[in-house]
């Protein structure tokens, strides 16, 4: 097994198709895409990587205890946090969903990214 992993921003392999939940879906019908590329367990806790597409909609972003950090390769998104400022992000910028994080994610242009969970 490789140490070193390259994540492909444009994989060939067909993606994990899926929808939201009734429960966090707000508006819109945002379809989902998941390319997995790799997972393996450190200290505990299990690392996953790959690319994630939704296109335009709106849903309830509840990460629990996972830790996200995403890299946006292409779309406009806005993030809002409950009781927070929205904020915009765009194809070249990287910010990072803490434990306990809630808000909305606004898909405002089908959106790429480059992910990396650790749960």
């Amino acid at each position: 097994m490789s140490l070193l992993k390259t994540i492909d921003p444009n994989p060939a392999f067909t993606p994990r198709e899926s929808t939201p939940t009734p429960e966090r879906l707000i508006a819109g019908s945002p379809a989902f895409k998941t390319w997995a590329q790799d997972a393996a367990r450190a200290k505990g806790d299990t690392v996953r990587t790959g690319v994630w597409e939704a296109t335009p909609g709106e849903t309830r972003s509840i990460k629990g205890e996972t830790f996200e950090f995403c890299h946006i390769l292409s779309g406009v998104i806005e993030i809002a946090p409950d009781n927070g400022e929205p904020v915009v992000y765009r194809a070249g910028d990287s910010f990072v969903l803490k434990p306990g994080f809630t808000g909305v994610w606004k898909t405002i242009e089908t959106v790429r990214k480059i992910y990396v969970i650790i749960d």
